[in-house]
């Protein structure tokens, strides 16, 4: 029996590409946002000619304008028929990015409470949300406690409300977020243990398979910079002796080289000054290892800031986190390992495990969005295959 489920908050679709990577047939998704709805109607509705009762817009993807009862009629559903009710709602609210109490009577925060009108509505088998680690902080307790409180009423019972980390699963990035899994109190059992258990380890633990490295989004690394990687970085951070070092390098796992027509096959065209200063960065430095000459005046003085800005990616561990300014080397560590540029549309999208064939439409701007607010989709299908082994 195939598992049915509903995207709320699709964004670009990381979730429903889980969940059809998983066996699941996604039914519906809302959208607000123009181009990431398009993003989800090209790959999924265009491309993979999928029956998705996609609401997109301003109006038809305001998740405030969709009735639940309406969205539930429309698909023939009775309550208690639907499997799955999967969703992120937007996190800008709950972001760590926010200092002190910013955020907390954020109107996005409210749309937490909304996701649940759809599970009150629909009565699915199981919900699974997705949002950003803030969303723990004590300065927004009241809303995670009164979903909570709403599940709990409504007949379900919390299995999982918390931090998982995306490279204990095999994707190649640094990435923690919370994730609230929700059962019917009739499906419940104590067997069920939730997340499922890791599949990626540190190297320092001696445990396989070990978490994956950001090279193996990029082409293998030119054998000629071996030298420049032990000079630049290992020599000065890491015990291991050269020979260790150029052992390390030449068995990082590497990808394919981008395709010449792939429309996600561009970067932030620098200028010449910031060229200057990516070619001042050492590799596997940051800002802070750029000579004097390119820091900029706001990071001198001993200021500390935020030290990864104008970083490159780390070659031999997972990467950071890709947000959504993962295009903008200002934002983050986002230059390339190795080239005087930032990374790419795509390397970005495949640090997220996204395959090369889903493309990203807007601009620049709006495509690296989508990707940094997307859940990564080998994530989800592993998360998503668990929960389906429940619903049987």
């Amino acid at each position: 029996m195939t598992v049915k489920a509903i995207d709320l908050f699709a964004g670009a679709g990381g979730f429903t590409l889980s969940a059809i990577d998983a066996g699941v047939e996604v039914l519906a998704a809302i959208e607000f946002d123009k181009a990431a709805a398009n993003t989800y109607k090209k790959n999924f509705i265009e491309s993979k000619e999928l029956n998705i009762d996609l609401r997109a817009g301003e109006d038809c993807g305001d998740i405030n304008n969709v009735e639940p009862q309406e969205l539930r009629d429309s698909l023939g559903l009775d309550p208690s028929d639907l499997d799955l009710i999967l969703g992120g709602p937007p996190c800008q609210g709950f972001s760590t990015h926010r200092i002190k109490n910013a955020g907390v009577n954020d109107p996005r925060n409210a749309l937490l409470l909304r996701y649940f009108e759809f599970v009150n509505e629909f009565k699915p088998k199981a919900f699974l949300v997705e949002n950003v680690s803030g969303l723990l902080w004590k300065r927004h307790k009241p809303f995670l406690d009164k979903f909570i409180a709403l599940a709990e009423q409504a007949g379900y019972v919390i299995k999982f409300c918390d931090v998982v980390n995306a490279k204990d699963y095999g994707i190649p990035q640094n990435r923690k977020r919370v994730f609230i899994f929700g059962i019917r109190q009739d499906l419940d059992s104590d067997d069920i243990v939730f997340p499922p258990s890791r599949t990626h380890f540190p190297p320092t633990s001696g445990a396989r398979p070990e978490w994956i490295a950001a090279s193996s989004v990029f082409k293998k690394i030119p054998e000629h910079l071996y030298q420049v990687y032990w000079e630049d970085f290992f020599n000065r951070k890491d015990k291991r002796s050269k020979d260790e070092i150029f052992a390390l390098l030449e068995s990082l796992p590497y990808g394919e080289p981008l395709n010449k027509n792939d429309p996600c096959n561009v970067h932030m065209v620098p200028t010449d000054v910031m060229k200057e200063r990516f070619a001042d960065t050492p590799l596997n430095g940051s800002r802070e290892d750029a000579g004097e000459k390119h820091r900029l005046k706001c990071h001198s003085n001993g200021y500390k800031g935020h030290k990864d800005v104008y970083g490159r990616i780390f070659i031999h561990t997972p990467s950071n986190t890709m947000t959504t300014g993962c295009n903008n080397p200002s934002k983050g560590r986002f230059v390339h390992p190795w080239k005087d540029h930032g990374m790419t549309l795509r390397h970005a999208a495949r640090l997220q495990s996204f395959p090369d064939w889903f493309n990203f439409y807007g601009s620049s701007t709006e495509q690296a969005r989508q990707i940094g607010n997307a859940v990564p989709p080998l994530l989800g299908q592993i998360l998503i295959s668990d929960i389906c082994s429940r619903l049987n």
